[in-house]
């Protein structure tokens, strides 16, 4: 297993001896107390990380240090947690709450508003519809990879972790960086946009809604979910599970008009007429599908929450993948049923002029539909995305503080939180659409470097427990895609390839300053420490107690 180099964050206790309001001095632990969380190392050779042994007694010891110095409330907050077990993310999800993350995640928005990449590119209605089911395909591939990575290493984080595991802190943290500071937030706040300009489209049916508008109710989609996400996770899976439902119940409900259209002979649009022949644009075709798969790994991020995970992960992949890909063809087939190739590309919002076309008066369910479906979208990327931050810290990728857990509801607040304000900084910025366009490749090359891991560990590791051992043909057969969809867009699109590398780029003056250098200045570590122990009375977390395991 690879370690870490100690960082910024290594330097810096995790706060247990948090002040108490009233006290003007840290209340520090005695020399030979056990606690939960590490403790700084002041010696000539630097700052340096001791775990301590988590035994009962030193647990005992170490929640009584920290209600000494906290107020009634927090002392009566961590007594519960104690007398629960350990304070960490306890795992509350189900099967059908795995299956609804990863559906409620991979069906967006895309699939109502503009299916019209694949088409566009593929020039044809039977070209598509294979790209559409190749690219499902595909996606299992990956998925059934991700089945044997996620119950070997059974850690938050998905591909960050596994890359951590693998190949070192360094790209892993490249891998972390553009993930948490640019791809999530910039995914949900479009979502969240989305979501807003649908639900306003009735209110505006013959113009634009207002931005300011859309950027509000934006606002209000994303701190509305950011308080049910930080209050309960069980919660959370169930705004995922009613919302999924809906927007499955919405794209039934379109497949079966397409049935009925179907049956009434309306074939006309099914041909392979004017099929491009151009390989580089079936490549980006392909690409436009496997965005539309996107998010099929979403639940390896939050393993640990996830009950059985031996057995409910790979159950949960493959039904939610075959879900998916027999929803989406069968989607497009309904399109196709009634809208021409031109139509579909004309079109703003093809799920709306399909309504349009058929459903008269009722043609206002769709956008509410969409509106839905964006809304549990936002919920997943949040639920999912703040558990990234979270597996960050705890490698020392991130502040310490992003790896406490909340006493009272046992939830990641602090990652939870972090991630709402990244994307509400994004939702101010009329860039953010160019912005994910340009590390959208990254997304895959991470993905493929996951998938790496397989044979990869099967030669450094090959006795780690298995669980679920694929034979090596399908993750070489993944990585061969990889190759081709990551390096395609580079010559489609070389200048926007060139700024995502930029992009990328950045994160690495980041990692040498704030994790390869160790010897901080004193007077930097006591602000870090500072800042650390004020946002952990704020918001009233500890570390998790599975830290000392790390």
């Amino acid at each position: 297993m690879t370690t870490t180099k100690s960082s910024e964050y290594q330097d810096v206790p995790l706060t247990e001896n948090v002040t108490s309001p009233t006290s003007q001095q840290t209340t520090t632990t005695d020399e030979g107390a056990s606690t939960r969380g590490r403790t700084a190392s002041t010696g000539s050779g630097g700052a340096k990380a001791r775990h301590h042994s988590g035994s009962s007694r030193g647990r005992k010891s170490s929640f009584k240090e920290v209600t000494d110095s906290l107020g009634g409330s927090l002392r009566r907050s961590l007594s519960r947690a104690e007398s629960d077990g350990v304070i960490e993310l306890k795992p509350k999800m189900n099967l059908i709450n795995g299956i609804t993350v990863i559906v409620g995640s991979v069906i967006g928005s895309g699939i109502f508003v503009s299916p019209k990449g694949v088409l566009e590119n593929t020039g044809s209605v039977g070209l598509s519809i294979i790209v559409w089911v190749i690219a499902g395909l595909y996606s299992m591939i990956g998925a059934y990879c991700y089945a044997e990575l996620g119950c070997m290493i059974t850690k938050s984080g998905a591909d960050y972790a596994y890359i951590m595991e693998s190949f070192g802190p360094f790209v892993a943290f490249l891998r972390l960086w553009v993930e948490c500071m640019i791809v999530r937030p910039c995914s949900q706040a479009i979502v969240a946009l989305t979501f807003s300009f649908y639900v306003l489209r009735p209110i505006y049916p013959d113009c634009e809604p207002p931005d300011d508008a859309v950027r509000y109710l934006a606002l209000i989609c994303i701190g509305l979910l950011t308080f049910v996400n930080c209050w309960d996770v069980k919660w959370a899976t169930r705004v995922q599970d009613l919302f999924t439902y809906g927007k499955l119940a919405a794209l039934v409900t379109i497949i079966i008009t397409g049935v009925v259209q179907l049956s009434k002979g309306h074939t006309e649009h099914f041909s392979f007429s004017g099929t491009e022949s151009d390989i580089t644009k079936i490549a980006l075709s392909f690409y436009s599908g496997l965005f539309a798969y996107n998010g099929w790994n979403y639940l390896n991020f939050v393993i640990e929450e996830l009950k059985d995970p031996h057995r409910n992960l790979p159950i949960a992949i493959f039904v939610s993948i075959i879900i998916c890909t027999l929803v989406y063809t069968l989607t497009i087939i309904a399109f196709h049923s009634t809208l021409s190739v031109q139509e579909v590309l004309g079109a703003e919002a093809v799920a709306v002029t399909f309504a349009e076309r058929l459903y008269g008066p009722m043609a206002w369910i769709v956008p509410c539909f969409v509106a839905c479906s964006t809304f549990g979208g936002v919920n997943g990327i949040l639920f999912t995305s703040s558990r990234l931050f979270y597996s960050g810290a705890e490698h020392n990728q991130m502040p310490t503080i992003l790896s406490m857990i909340q006493v009272n509801h046992l939830t990641p607040m602090p990652g939870v939180l972090a991630m709402s304000v990244l994307s509400l900084v994004y939702l101010a910025s009329k860039d953010v659409y160019a912005l994910i366009n340009y590390v959208g490749f990254a997304t895959w090359l991470a993905i493929g470097l996951a998938v790496a891991v397989v044979p990869y560990l099967r030669w450094k590791q090959p006795d780690l427990p298995r669980p679920i051992k694929v034979h090596l043909i399908w993750p070489y057969i993944y990585l061969i895609g990889t190759v081709f969809i990551t390096i395609v867009p580079m010559f489609a699109e070389p200048k926007g390839t060139g700024y995502g590398c930029l992009i990328i780029a950045t994160g690495v003056p980041v990692y040498f300053l704030f994790i390869w250098w160790e010897n901080k200045p004193a007077l930097v570590q006591r602000a870090i420490r500072s800042t650390t122990e004020f946002l952990q009375k704020l918001m009233v977390v500890v570390p998790s107690e599975k830290r000392e395991k790390l």
